[in-house]
C-alpha cells in the first residue's frame, strides 16, 4: 500500500542517498544485451581519476542522466557507460607532489616503483569523483565501470597503435614541437593554451657579410633565438631586398655569417621590416622554412628552457657572450641579449606589440618550441573520413554552428605528436635491440631514463618480441616514453565495449546515440573519436554530438579559486539539494550561449522542489474518499482544461528533448506545474473537493492523481529524487518511477475551446488581482466588482465563471452588465482583451478616501509599462524589418520575436485604452 502522508518539509538529505541505494540494488541502471528493446547507448566523458566534481561536471552528467532517464523510461534498453580517465600528466604531478612532502622524488623511486605508486594512488583516492557522480544522481552502468588504464583497454591502446604503425600512420621523427619545460613533455597542439599579451617587437641590424655598411633591418619578438638564426628571408618580389638574395649576413653576437633567402610563404612584406630570421630549431613556422631550404637546426635551448653550453658552443656563440648566457632562462637570456645588441649598435629600435603566448593547459607554463625525437600520427589520412562523416549527415553537432569549426580545424590539420616524456601512462609498444644500437642506446637522462636518439629503429608489436629480426638477440630495451591521455580516451567508445573483441556489447550499443560534451574538448576529444571510431569499426562512434556551452559566474567570468568565484556543485547540493542543482542547469543549457549562474537561481529551483511538495501534500490530504472511473468528457471543465494542458506539456517536452533543446523541455514544465497546475488547477479544485461525498469530488480527485502522477513522471529526468519520493507516497503502478513508462502527449485530450474559455478567465481574475495590487489593497479585503462587455459571449462567460471570479478575485459580489452599466464613483478601473477579441472592461470599487492616491499610483505604473512597451515594439520591429536578421536567425528566435512584438502591440493598445479612461474619470 502506498504511504499516504509525507513530511511537512522536504528534506533531500533523507531521501537522496536512499533512493540511490535502491535504483542500485534493483539493478535499474544495467543494460541487457539480451534485451529486445531498441538500444540508447551514451560514453560518459571520463572524468580524469584526480578529479573532484566541479560545475561542469555537473552540467554534462546532468544532461546525460537526463537522456538517460528520458529513453529508459520511453521502453529503450539504455547504457551509459562509465570510466574514468589516466590523466597521464595531471596524476603523475599528484603523485610527485605527494612524494616530495616525503621527503623523496619521482627519480629516486625508478620507473617501476613510481608506476607502482601512482597505482596505490588510484586504489586509495581514484573512486572520489565516481562516488560524487551518485551524488549527482547519475544512472550509470556501474558495473561496466571502466578506466583508461585497465587490461581491457590497455589491450586495444596496443592494438590500434601497431595497426596505425602497419599502416604507415605512425612513425618517429626528430621534429619540432610544443615543449612544457614544466611538465618535460611534449604536448599536441591543442593542448597548448594561448594568452594574448602585450610585447614587444625588436628591430635588429644583420650586417652584410662582405659589406657591411648595407644592412637588413630585422623584426622578431624573441631576439635571444636569433643566436640559433640559420637564415634571413626576404620577399623574393621585394624590390628592397632582392637583389640580396643568394649573399650572406653577420650574425650578430656569434661567429657565423648566414644566408639571404627567398620565400614568399615565411615573409609577410607588410608586417615589421619585411625581413624575417630564420630560426628552424625554435619556431614553427621558421623550422618549415628550415625544410624548404635545407638549413641546418641550430638548437640552443635544453629541455628546461635554459641557454645550454652545448647549443651555444654549436651557435657559436663569442666567448665573451657566452660565458654571461650559460644555462639563463628565456627571460634572462633575452634581457641579455638585447643589452648587448644595444651596446653594440645593433638594436635598432623597440615597439609595443600584441602577440598570442602559448601556456601548457596543465600547469600554464609557457610552452617552448622544441626539437625533439617524438612519435606522430599521420593524421590527414583519419581527418578526410572524419570530415566526410559529418557532411553526409551521419554525425549531427548540436548546435550546427559548430559544425564549421569542427570542419575546419580538420581540414587544416597537422599531424599529431602522440608521445610524452612521462612514466605513468601507456607505455609505447615499441623496442630497440640493445645488440643492433649498442653504439646508440648509451646516454641517460637523470632520472635514468635511456635517451633514444632518432635514428635508432624500432620493432613496433603488441608484446615484447622474443628476438630481434635483424640480428635474433633477445635483449631489448623498450621506448619509454608513454601515449598522449587523448590516445587512449579517442578510442572510449569502442574500447569500452569490448574491441578489439566483437562482444556482445560491441554489436547492440555501437554505434552509440548521444555524445553530451564541452565545446572545449570538441578537437581534443570528438574529432579523435571519429577519426578512430570510422578506421577501426568502419563506423561513426555516435551518431548526435550536443556541445553544451560553460558555466561561469553572474557576471560571466570564467569561475577560478584566485578569483573566489566558484560555486561547489557539492556544497550546493548540501546546501539546497540535487534536484535543484540539475534542474537549475538543465533550465539554462541554451544551446551555444554560456551559463551565468548564482547560487540565486539554485535557490529559486528549491523553491520550485517545495513548491511540488506542497501540492502533493495538498493531493494526499485530499485523497480520502472515492476517485472516478468517469472517462474524461464527463468530468468538469477545470478537469478537462487542466488534462489538456498537461498533454500540451507533455507534447512540449518530448518535442524539446528531442531536439537537445534542455532549456525549453524544464521551462515548459517549470511554468506548467508552478504557474497551471499549483497556483490554477489546486485552487480551482478546491470547491469541488469540499464536498467530500459528491460526484464532482470523486472526479476531482481522480484527475489530481492522475494528473500529478503524470506529471511527476514528466519531471522525474530532470528532479529524479524528489519524483521517486513522492510517486512512491502516491496511489501507482510498479516498483519506481524511473522505469515507469515516460508520458506521451495524447492528442485526444487536447481540447482548445476549453483551453480558451479557463484562459479567458484566468485573464479576468488576474486582471482584477493586479488591479488590487498596485494599489496595495490586501487579498483579505472583499470588495465589489463591475464587469462590462459589448458582447453577449463575453457577458456569458463571465455570469458561467461568477462564482470562481468572485472567490479567485477577492471579490464580495460581483455585477456583469453591459456598456451602460455605471462604476462606482470611487473605483479601479481595468480594461482586457478576450480570446476572440471581444473588449471587456471592469472595475473594483475602492474604500473611501483611497480614490485620489490609488488614481495617480495607477496612472504612473500605466505610463511606466506604455514606455517600456514602446521601446520592446521599436526594438522588435527594427528587427524584423532587417533582411540579415530575418535571414540567418534560428527560426525559434524568428517565431519568439514576432510572438513577443504582436504580444507588446497588443498590451500596448490595452493599456492606452486604460489610461485615456483613467484620465477622463473626474
Amino acid at each position: 500500500m502506498p504511504r499516504q502522508q509525507l513530511e511537512k518539509t522536504y528534506d533531500p538529505e533523507q531521501v537522496e542517498e536512499r533512493w540511490y541505494q535502491f535504483w542500485t540494488t534493483k539493478g535499474y541502471f544495467h543494460a541487457s544485451v539480451n534485451s529486445q528493446a531498441p538500444p540508447y547507448s551514451i560514453v560518459i566523458p571520463p572524468p580524469n581519476v584526480t578529479g573532484s566534481l566541479h560545475i561542469g561536471h555537473a552540467l554534462n552528467n546532468s544532461l546525460q542522466d537526463i537522456l538517460i532517464r528520458w529513453r529508459r523510461m520511453q521502453g529503450r534498453n539504455t547504457l551509459w557507460m562509465p570510466g574514468t580517465d589516466h590523466a597521464g600528466i595531471a596524476t603523475q604531478i599528484v603523485v610527485e607532489r605527494q612524494l616530495i612532502a616525503e621527503g623523496t622524488t619521482r627519480e629516486a623511486l625508478g620507473r617501476q616503483k613510481f608506476v607502482e605508486r601512482v597505482w596505490e594512488w588510484k586504489a586509495e583516492y581514484g573512486d572520489i569523483i565516481v562516488q560524487q557522480l551518485k551524488r549527482l544522481g547519475a544512472s550509470c552502468d556501474w558495473d561496466r565501470l571502466r578506466f583508461t588504464m585497465d587490461e581491457g583497454l590497455s589491450r586495444a591502446v596496443r592494438e590500434v597503435f601497431v595497426r596505425l604503425h602497419e599502416d604507415g600512420l605512425i612513425y618517429r621523427g626528430k621534429r619540432l614541437i610544443n615543449w612544457c619545460p614544466r611538465c618535460l613533455t611534449a604536448l599536441s597542439d591543442i593542448e597548448v593554451e594561448h594568452e594574448e599579451i602585450q610585447g614587444k617587437l625588436y628591430h635588429i641590424r644583420y650586417p652584410l657579410a662582405d659589406d657591411p655598411s648595407i644592412v637588413l633591418l630585422v623584426a622578431t619578438t624573441r631576439p635571444e633565438t636569433m643566436l640559433g638564426d640559420t637564415a634571413v628571408a626576404v620577399h623574393p618580389e621585394d624590390p628592397r631586398y632582392n637583389r640580396l638574395i643568394g649573399r650572406k649576413v653577420s650574425l650578430p653576437l656569434t661567429h657565423r655569417q648566414i644566408p639571404v633567402v627567398g620565400d614568399p610563404i615565411l615573409v609577410d612584406r607588410e608586417f615589421g621590416t619585411g625581413a624575417v630570421k630564420i630560426t628552424p630549431a625554435h619556431d614553427f613556422n621558421d623550422f618549415e622554412a628550415g625544410e624548404r631550404h635545407r638549413l641546418p637546426r641550430v638548437a640552443i635551448f635544453n629541455e628546461h628552457a635554459q641557454l645550454s653550453p652545448t647549443g651555444l658552443q654549436n651557435a657559436e656563440v663569442e666567448e665573451g657572450v657566452r660565458g654571461r648566457l650559460v644555462m639563463l632562462s628565456v627571460p634572462a637570456a633575452r634581457a641579455l641579449v638585447v643589452q648587448e645588441l644595444e651596446a653594440r649598435g645593433f638594436l635598432a629600435g623597440v615597439e609595443p606589440h600584441k602577440m598570442a603566448l602559448g601556456k601548457c593547459y596543465r600547469c600554464k607554463t609557457v610552452v617552448e618550441p622544441y626539437l625533439s625525437p617524438q612519435w606522430f600520427v599521420k593524421i590527414k589520412p583519419l581527418a578526410e573520413p572524419a570530415v566526410k562523416a559529418v557532411e553526409d549527415g551521419r554525425i549531427r553537432l548540436i548546435p550546427e554552428s559548430w559544425t564549421n569549426n569542427y570542419l575546419g580545424w580538420l581540414r587544416d590539420i597537422k599531424d599529431w605528436c602522440i608521445s610524452r616524456q612521462i612514466w605513468w601512462g601507456h607505455q609505447i609498444p615499441a623496442w630497440y635491440c640493445r645488440n643492433c644500437h649498442a653504439d646508440l642506446l648509451h646516454a641517460t637522462k637523470p632520472d635514468g631514463t635511456v635517451i633514444i636518439p632518432p635514428e635508432a629503429k624500432p620493432i613496433v608489436a603488441r608484446t615484447t618480441p622474443a628476438h630481434c629480426p635483424d640480428c635474433s638477440m633477445g635483449d631489448f630495451i623498450r621506448d619509454p616514453d608513454v601515449l598522449d591521455t587523448w590516445f587512449s580516451s579517442a578510442l572510449w567508445p569502442f574500447s569500452t565495449l569490448g574491441w578489439p573483441e566483437q562482444t556482445p556489447e560491441l554489436k547492440v550499443f555501437y554505434p552509440t546515440s548521444t555524445l553530451v560534451t564541452g565545446l572545449d574538448i570538441l578537437f581534443f576529444w570528438v574529432a579523435r573519436m571519429v577519426m578512430m571510431g570510422l578506421k577501426f569499426t568502419g563506423q561513426v562512434p555516435f551518431r548526435d554530438v550536443y556541445i553544451h556551452a560553460l558555466v561561469r559566474d553572474v557576471e560571466g567570468q570564467k569561475m577560478s579559486k584566485s578569483k573566489g568565484n566558484v560555486i561547489d556543485p557539492l556544497s550546493v547540493m548540501d546546501r539546497y539539494g540535487t534536484d535543484a542543482l540539475r534542474f537549475t542547469l538543465a533550465s539554462m543549457a541554451s544551446p551555444g550561449r554560456d551559463i551565468k549562474l548564482a547560487t540565486e537561481r539554485i535557490e529559486g529551483y528549491r523553491n520550485f522542489a517545495n513548491k511540488i511538495w506542497n501540492a502533493a501534500r495538498f493531493i494526499l490530504i485530499n485523497l480520502e474518499g472515492p476517485r472516478s472511473e468517469a472517462p474524461l468528457r464527463e468530468r468538469s471543465l477545470t478537469d478537462r482544461w487542466i488534462t489538456s494542458r498537461l498533454h500540451r506539456c507533455i507534447d512540449s517536452v518530448n518535442r524539446h528533448l528531442d531536439l537537445y533543446r534542455f532549456d525549453e523541455a524544464a521551462n515548459a514544465l517549470y511554468q506548467f506545474i508552478w504557474h497551471e497546475y499549483c497556483d490554477w488547477y489546486l485552487e480551482l479544485s478546491k470547491p469541488a473537493l469540499a464536498d467530500k461525498g459528491s460526484a464532482q469530488a470523486a472526479h476531482t480527485r481522480a484527475t489530481l492523481v492522475e494528473t500529478f502522477e503524470t506529471l511527476l513522471r514528466l519531471l522525474h529526468p530532470f528532479m529524479p529524487f524528489l519524483t521517486e519520493e513522492i510517486w512512491q507516497a502516491l496511489p501507482h503502478t510498479g516498483d519506481s518511477i524511473m522505469v515507469a513508462p515516460y508520458p506521451t502527449a495524447n492528442e485526444a485530450a487536447f481540447d482548445d475551446a476549453i483551453e480558451r474559455e479557463i484562459g479567458d478567465v484566468q485573464k479576468v481574475i488576474t486582471g482584477m488581482r493586479d488591479g488590487r495590487s498596485v494599489q496595495g489593497i490586501p487579498p483579505s479585503m472583499k470588495l465589489q466588482g463591475v464587469i462590462r462587455a459589448a458582447e453577449d459571449e463575453a457577458r456569458q462567460l463571465v455570469e458561467k465563471h461568477r462564482d470562481t471570479i468572485i472567490k479567485q478575485a477577492g471579490l464580495s459580489n460581483l455585477t456583469v452588465g453591459d456598456m451602460a452599466i455605471k462604476y462606482p464613483v470611487h473605483a479601479i478601473i481595468g480594461s482586457l482583451v478576450l480570446s476572440h477579441g471581444q473588449l471587456i472592461e471592469f472595475s473594483i470599487a475602492l474604500p473611501a478616501g483611497t480614490m485620489e492616491a490609488a488614481k495617480e499610483r495607477s496612472k504612473s505604473r500605466k505610463e511606466k509599462r506604455l514606455s517600456e512597451l514602446a521601446a520592446q515594439i521599436e526594438q522588435d520591429q527594427k528587427k524584423l524589418s532587417n533582411p540579415d536578421f530575418v535571414s540567418k536567425a534560428p527560426p525559434e528566435v524568428l517565431e519568439k520575436t514576432r510572438k513577443r512584438l504582436e504580444e507588446s502591440r497588443l498590451e500596448h493598445e490595452k493599456l492606452s485604452q486604460e489610461l485615456q479612461l483613467l484620465r477622463a474619470q473626474p
